[in-house]
């Protein structure tokens, strides 16, 4: 499951950079880049990159079974909802679309509660142990 995370990741930040060279094109042409797109493209950017870390925080913290299959599918699809929901709402004037972003939303917010949840009821030191652990620097 945390591969999905991390591939869903590596593939968000390869879209958002592709609608980052499409909004260049569009400047470079002297248009103005649509608000909807640059925030669709940021939320994109930013959720991508949490996803890469959310595939190696999952493992790290001992997330398993259902708790595990539920983080990555509800992170994974507010990961695309929520810019995919700006880009089809606001792009394509599909704005009936738009109330689904709660949808999206909630499933960002429940994947974080239960990764809480685990942190708080785990093994407080289930991330020091194994060939990921890491000794402090002394820089």
């Amino acid at each position: 499951m945390t591969k999905a995370l991390k591939a869903s990741g590596f593939l968000g930040l390869a879209t958002m950079m592709a609608v980052g060279l499409h909004q260049f094109v569009i400047l470079s042409g002297g248009n103005p880049v649509p608000p909807w797109m640059i925030g669709g493209h940021a939320h994109l950017g930013v959720l991508s990159i949490l996803a890469i870390v959310m595939g190696f925080a999952v493992p790290a913290l001992g997330v398993t079974g259902q708790l595990r299959t539920a983080v990555t599918v509800l992170y994974i699809a507010g990961q695309w909802g929520i810019p995919g929901i700006v880009w089809l709402g606001e792009g394509f004037g599909l704005t009936f679309l738009m109330p689904t972003g709660f949808l999206w939303g909630l499933a960002l917010i429940a994947s974080m509660l239960i990764m809480f949840y685990v942190t708080i009821t785990g093994d407080g030191d289930a991330g020091d142990r194994g060939p990921t652990a890491t000794a402090p620097a002394d820089d």
